[in-house]
């Protein structure tokens, strides 16, 4: 401040100005890097949780219906045994049997399911187990001798001694399954006969389904999902082949906990993570490395100390000249910068004039902007399905919460219809022609469901499931879409030359009856009936 006296009321107007505006925009860039630092750490906790609950959601769906399918054999089992004689045994598995294929058809990803009669009740009937192998089709294999085994020692023939040592229904780790060499995991069931043990019934899944799964789950550029058992074992790593190690390895230090948001390192990367405990009584577990998390509110807080420092500059050169004039618009940046530190990113700057206050003030409202937009994208990343881009089964359950809410509370009801589509054979491109091209199949029925559902929210909600809303003109023309996607798929199954180029879908479309529907997943669960119907008759016609 050359040639200015520094007793003069001006110079100590300005200095005391130039101090003022240097502290608060210290204060403001303090506090912008701390709103960018909470705003981006409970942003990235979210989306881990988020992404976290919809792989256990999707999991414990696929363990439920595996669990649902033997209890509900279990259930008929126990009704049906009238007696433990050989004449009656033999038409007593002959029923469950037929039982059993129904409910294996509907249940996804079972590799074997069988029904062992202990030894101790009779060594004519054995039983019956069940496997496919190829995709194909269950064909009957003949039962593990178990008279060859100690049935008292549970570590041989776990799917058999270990319910029979407990007598509780019972998840059981991965195994090598007998005779197969197939890496499963199962659910089994023991059975009773007026307090007798008479044998186990169970179903094996193929670990390589739970796997595609919990591989579906990745974020950022190094994030990924595993799983572990109730001892800290890991039971399936999408970066260590756990089933070529001698020993199971453990999860890594500090892993274990019973808070929310861990951090813990590994080969010496720190990391984030978060973790869901599954139905099955396993844990799954999403973790990011924290340099990943933390780079982005890093990077732009780096930004803001060289914008605020250059505006610094601005200001103090300003001040020499327009003290008078820069003060108003000024205080109100403040007030805005102390309103985004609250949380409101609404908040109004009226001033817009030419000079640097008004550079100063868009660049803000730039920024606010931006970090706006960054959120709005996080949300979108959450909801949004990583292979197909359409929105997947976290976008599918808050879609339901809304519409039930508008259900409560809007008078009329609204008017809609949900339609649930599965992809038919999926199984069968992926073990014949790899998950690549099985990729490519569920593409295909994603953009064949978005193009003639155009104006109707679709939603992948499993691996091969897609399910639609039908609202306004979508719902009113619901029969005529229901013809066009039918003609559609034929007409791209017709003109496929591959399997995977091939549109085949089944699907059931329910509509919402206020006078019976109390709540919209009563609808999903009759589109989803209808679904399997659908899927059945094209089985059938096949």
């Amino acid at each position: 401040m050359k040639g200015m006296n520094k007793h003069s009321i001006k110079t100590k107007i300005m200095l005391m100005t130039t101090c003022a505006i240097l502290v608060v925009i210290l204060a403001s860039t303090f506090s912008g890097i701390l709103v960018i630092r909470n705003v981006s750490n409970t942003s990235a906790r979210q989306m881990l949780m988020l992404m976290c609950e919809s792989g256990q959601r999707n999991l414990d769906h696929y363990f439920e219906s595996v669990e649902q399918s033997v209890e509900m054999v279990s259930a008929y089992v126990e009704s049906d045994l009238d007696g433990i004689d050989d004449a009656r045994l033999q038409a007593h598995l002959g029923r469950v049997d037929d039982i059993f294929k129904k409910l294996t058809y509907k249940t996804f990803g079972v590799l074997t399911y069988y029904y062992r009669i202990d030894p101790s009740v009779s060594t004519t009937e054995k039983g019956f187990w069940y496997v496919n192998l190829d995709g194909d089709g269950f064909k009957a294999h003949e039962v593990t001798d178990i008279t060859l085994y100690d049935t008292e020692n549970t570590d041989a023939l776990v799917w058999f001694t270990v319910p029979k040592a407990t007598g509780e229904p019972i998840w059981l780790p991965p195994y090598i399954t007998d005779n197969l060499d197939v890496r499963v995991i199962s659910y089994n069931v023991p059975v009773y006969f007026e307090d007798r043990f008479i044998g186990v019934i169970g179903i094996e899944i193929d670990y390589s389904s739970m796997a595609r799964q919990v591989d579906n789950i990745t974020l950022y550029e190094n994030g990924y999902a595993f799983i572990n058992d109730q001892d800290g074992n890991i039971v399936y790593h999408p970066r260590i082949d756990v089933t070529t190690m001698k020993e199971q390895p453990k999860v890594p230090d500090g892993l274990i906990s019973d808070s929310e948001m861990i951090r813990y390192e590994y080969d010496g990367v720190e990391k984030n993570a978060v973790w869901r405990p599954l139905s099955n009584g396993m844990r799954l577990n999403v973790t990011v490395p924290t340099k990943e998390v933390n780079a982005l509110w890093f990077h732009w807080s780096i930004w803001i100390v060289i914008a605020f420092a250059l505006l610094l500059l601005i200001f103090v050169f300003l001040i020499t000249h327009f003290s008078e004039h820069i003060t108003r618009p000024l205080r109100n940046l403040t007030e805005a910068a102390e309103q985004v530190d609250d949380g409101n990113y609404d908040y109004q700057l009226e001033y817009d004039g030419k000079d640097e206050v008004g550079i100063l003030t868009r660049t803000f409202k730039k920024l606010v902007s931006h970090l706006k937009t960054y959120i709005s994208d996080l949300n979108d990343l959450a909801y949004a399905d990583a292979l197909t881009s359409v929105h997947n089964k976290g976008a599918f359950d808050l879609y339901m919460k809304n519409l039930q809410t508008s259900v409560e509370s809007d008078d009329p009801k609204p008017q809609f219809a949900v339609c649930i589509f599965d992809c038919n054979g999926l199984k069968v491109v992926n073990d014949q022609n790899g998950h690549d091209k099985g990729d490519i199949y569920l593409k295909a029925a994603s953009k064949t469901i978005c193009e003639v559902f155009r104006r109707s929210p679709v939603f992948r909600i499993g691996g091969d499931e897609f399910a639609a809303v039908l609202l306004n003109h979508d719902f009113e023309n619901r029969e005529t879409l229901v013809q066009t996607f039918n003609e559609v798929c034929a007409k791209k199954s017709e003109a496929a030359t591959e399997i995977w180029e091939r549109v085949d879908i089944a699907f059931g479309m329910a509509v919402y009856d206020p006078n019976e529907d109390l709540m919209v997943d009563d609808v999903v669960r009759r589109a989803d009936k209808l679904m399997y119907e659908n899927k059945w008759q094209i089985k059938n016609r096949k």
